[in-house]
């Protein structure tokens, strides 16, 4: 197949065989990063920005090492230290980037739609690192992966997204993923955090957590997207916790072998209890390390020429 896209915009835009094609190049990239000596010339020559409009640590950090570990020239802004300060717009911005040679620019933007604009001004590569409430594609990509190596396979399974719905681009790019791949998705959470047209995308939706888990071999926690929301959608945390926070107990609504994920950072003791983080069926710190090779596999083939990548199954 050839991955013929010069952006990396959502899940919503790619096909089956191209999510597979990152999942594939993203093994690689995992041996790679496993290694003692980081260090790989896949990037030598090529530059790497990140532009990041609302705060991060996981998805810019693992953006930043990702290009470093193969040996890409990267730089970092943020729109409190730089011109948006001063009024610039978002496409002044991005034409700048782009007239000192930039190849990538990963982004980060409050307002959903944001890369897609930007990816219409711009020559450089475009990847959309979490846009408003729309999408984060590589934290459904690094989820899939992380999946697909614990289980084997996503096909046929059956994964339940728990929390807050409403406010999560991760919980979007993840059905988008999921179910292009044959997987089934359950999505539960309080009615106020579930947005009414959520089952158009091909979930179905629970009111309930433990009605969401039954039977699950995979439950992904969410984080309360508490910055995005106006007051009352839930009485208070503990509140939350009480009715709709993943513990032992609803966990066992799940298969036995169902294995807990969550793209952090975790509210603890509010979306998950620690008990269940320290069970040995919890993955959210190798979600971590597994952030860093698909990061580093989209870097790499937004990077080859025209996009164009050979792949055959």
């Amino acid at each position: 197949m050839q991955f013929g896209h010069k952006d990396l915009l959502g899940l919503k835009e790619l096909t089956a065989d191209e999510i597979r094609y990152i999942l594939h190049s993203a093994e690689t990239m995992k041996y790679i990063l496993m290694q003692n000596a980081k260090k790989t010339p896949h990037l030598q020559g090529k530059s790497i920005v990140t532009l990041f409009y609302e705060n991060s640590t996981r998805t810019r950090m693992s953006f930043e090492l990702a290009s470093k570990y193969m040996s890409a020239s990267a730089a970092n802004i943020t729109a409190s230290g730089s011109s948006v300060q001063k009024g610039e717009s978002l496409l002044d911005t991005v034409r700048t980037l782009d007239r000192m040679g930039t190849d990538v620019i990963i982004m980060r933007h409050p307002m959903s739609g944001a890369p897609h604009l930007a990816a219409k001004h711009a020559k450089s590569a475009i990847v959309n690192a979490g846009d408003g409430m729309n999408e984060h594609p590589t934290q459904a990509l690094l989820d899939l992966f992380t999946i697909q190596e614990k289980k084997g396979r996503i096909e046929g399974l059956k994964v339940a997204i728990c929390g807050d719905i409403k406010h999560s681009r991760v919980a979007r790019s993840n059905i988008y993923g999921l179910t292009k791949l044959g997987a089934e998705v359950a999505v539960g959470g309080p009615s106020t955090l579930m947005p009414a047209e959520i089952e158009q995308l091909g979930c179905k939706a629970y009111n309930s957590v433990q009605e969401a888990l039954i039977d699950a071999d995979v439950v992904m926690g969410l984080r309360m997207q508490l910055e995005r929301q106006k007051k009352g959608l839930i009485p208070s945390a503990r509140e939350y916790a009480r009715f709709f926070g993943i513990d032992e107990r609803r966990m066992k609504y799940a298969k036995p072998d169902a294995i807990l994920l969550h793209p952090g950072p975790v509210n603890r003791g509010m979306e998950l209890t620690t008990g269940v983080m320290e069970h040995d069926g919890c993955f959210i710190d190798e979600q971590v390390t597994n952030g860093v090779a698909v990061r580093m596999a989209v870097l790499n083939i937004l990077t080859r020429k025209g996009g164009q990548v050979e792949y055959s199954h």
